[in-house]
C-alpha cells in the first residue's frame, strides 16, 4: 500500500469534517477578527496538536471502539455534558463581542492563544468517534491497514487538512473585516448555537442507546 494514500484519505476526511461551522474554526474566526491573523494562526496550532493526538488515538483503538459500544457512550455522554455547558455559557454567561477598529486589535500573548486552542480541541471528542469510523471503513475496503506507516500517514493526512481549513476560515474573514461587524459582534450567539446543536444530537444518540438497550 503507498504511504500517500492514507494521507490522502486522511486529508479528504480532515477537509469534509472540519469544513462545516465548528467550535474550533469559528472560534479561529473570532480571534482573527478581535486579534489578528496571526494570534489566530497561534489558536489553530495549539489545536492541531490536539488534533494529531486524537486522531492517531482514533486509529490505534478503532477497532476495540467499535466492538465495545459502551466507550462509545462514554465519549457521548461527556461530549453532552461538555458542549451544554459551553452553549449555557456563550449564550448566556459570556460578553457581547466587542468590534475593534484598525489599529486597535487587543494582542494576547502566542502562549495564551496557543494553549486556549489546545483546551478548545481537548473538550472536542466529535473527532474521536469520526476518525474511528472513518479508518474502519476504510480498512473494511482494503484501503487501509493498522500498521505503523499507513497510521501515521493518515495521521498527517488529517493534521494537513484540518490546518488547510482553519486557514481558510483565518484568512477569508480577516479580509473581509469591512462587511463582517454584526457577524463578529454575535460571535458568541453563533458558537453558542454551534454547540447547542451539537449537543442536542449527542442527546438524542444517548437517548436511542439506551432505548434499545
Amino acid at each position: 500500500m503507498s504511504v500517500l494514500q492514507p494521507f490522502l484519505f486522511g486529508f479528504l476526511a480532515a477537509v469534509v469534517g472540519v469544513f462545516p461551522p465548528g467550535l474550533i474554526n469559528m472560534t479561529a474566526t473570532k480571534i482573527s477578527l478581535t486579534e489578528g491573523k496571526k494570534q489566530a494562526m497561534f489558536f489553530v496550532l495549539g489545536a492541531l496538536t490536539i488534533i494529531y493526538f486524537q486522531t492517531y488515538i482514533s486509529v490505534i483503538f478503532a477497532e476495540y471502539i467499535d466492538y465495545h459500544k459502551e466507550v462509545m457512550l462514554v465519549f457521548r455522554e461527556i461530549g453532552l455534558a461538555v458542549f451544554t455547558v459551553l452553549s449555557f455559557y456563550f449564550l448566556v454567561f459570556a460578553k457581547k463581542t466587542i468590534v475593534l477598529k484598525s489599529g486597535e486589535l487587543r494582542v494576547k500573548s502566542k502562549r495564551s492563544r496557543f494553549f486556549m486552542g489546545t483546551i478548545i480541541a481537548a473538550i472536542n471528542f466529535f473527532p474521536i468517534p469520526y476518525y474511528v469510523l472513518i479508518s474502519i471503513t476504510l480498512a473494511s475496503f482494503g484501503l487501509f491497514t493498522f500498521n505503523a506507516f499507513p497510521i501515521y500517514s493518515f495521521v498527517f493526512g488529517v493534521v494537513a487538512g484540518s490546518f488547510l481549513i482553519f486557514y481558510l476560515y483565518v484568512v477569508f474573514f480577516n479580509k473581509m473585516k469591512s462587511k463582517t461587524d454584526f457577524f463578529v459582534a454575535n460571535m458568541n450567539k453563533i458558537i453558542g448555537t454551534i454547540t447547542g446543536v451539537v449537543a442536542l444530537f449527542t442527546l438524542i444518540h444517548v437517548v436511542k442507546y439506551y432505548i434499545n438497550q
